[in-house]
């Protein structure tokens, strides 16, 4: 299982640390996706200050797609601070392929998504996003 990935922007190069004790089946799936190329070229749809940056939709690019399957929750205790990295869902249970980046410490979303990353390097390049930045690749080394 891989240890971090790089997040290719149009903005610039955000790399994450993968949290594999906390979610381990979450980031087998985020890098099988990446390593097919299926966020190669999509866009941040949601993108709100202080808040979130969410990507990930292949199908559709607005929010409302996914891969097609869904994947089990792999909830922890971890805060969700500043750079953590999150399975977006739209009820348990039901994530894919759409994640978030937090701009800033969210406790409300604690427990209640999967954490499966944080930010190690790029916090400037993840705060610069803008609503249809396109995450250009995933590279995973």
């Amino acid at each position: 299982m891989p240890a971090q990935a790089e997040l290719i922007t149009s903005r610039g190069t955000i790399t994450i640390a993968f949290a594999r004790e906390l979610a381990p089946a979450t980031v087998a799936n985020f890098a099988a996706l990446a390593r097919a190329k299926v966020y190669d070229g999509t866009p941040f749809h949601r993108v709100i200050a202080d808040f979130v940056s969410q990507g990930g939709d292949h199908a559709r690019g607005d929010g409302a797609g996914g891969p097609g399957y869904t994947i089990a929750c792999e909830n922890s205790d971890a805060p969700y601070l500043r750079g953590a990295v999150g399975m977006a869902h739209a009820g348990k249970d039901t994530g894919g392929s759409q994640f978030f980046l937090t701009h800033s410490w969210q406790p409300h979303l604690d427990g209640r998504y999967t954490l499966f990353a944080h930010v190690r390097d790029g916090l400037e390049v993840m705060d610069a996003l803008q609503p249809d930045d396109v995450l250009v690749r995933v590279v995973i080394p």
